[in-house]
């Protein structure tokens, strides 16, 4: 059984030699991170979709900024949902569009669906 013990213990120091050194350093347990990471984007992604529809009917001065920021930052993050990154991007633009021709027709920031 020494012989197992010393092999261990050979093997734990040369090991913790290699983890001092600057060529050989294994990287940081940064799975955990990484996923979270992920996580956050894609649930960015999700919410420019969502802030971005809901933009086009209330709020859209609002909505439609952080539309576009969200989506923005997602895709930086490397979201796997780039498609309703895209598209929250997409109607954060048409949130700003809808604000624009409303402030147009009429000069004011509020539109109603009444006449």
């Amino acid at each position: 059984m020494e012989g197992v013990r010393d092999s261990r213990e050979q093997a734990l120091d040369e090991g913790a030699g290699a983890a001092t050194s600057d060529e050989e350093t294994p990287p940081a347990d940064t799975t955990g991170r990484a996923a979270a990471r992920l996580r956050d984007a894609d649930g960015m992604a999700v919410a420019s979709f969502v802030m971005g529809l809901a933009g086009l009917l209330v709020f859209n001065v609002v909505l439609g900024p952080c539309a576009l920021v969200l989506g923005s930052l997602a895709l930086l993050r490397g979201t796997a949902r780039r498609g309703r990154a895209l598209l929250g991007i997409s109607l954060g633009v048409a949130d700003l569009a809808v604000l624009a021709a409303v402030t147009a027709a009429d000069q004011s920031f509020s539109w109603s669906l009444g006449g």
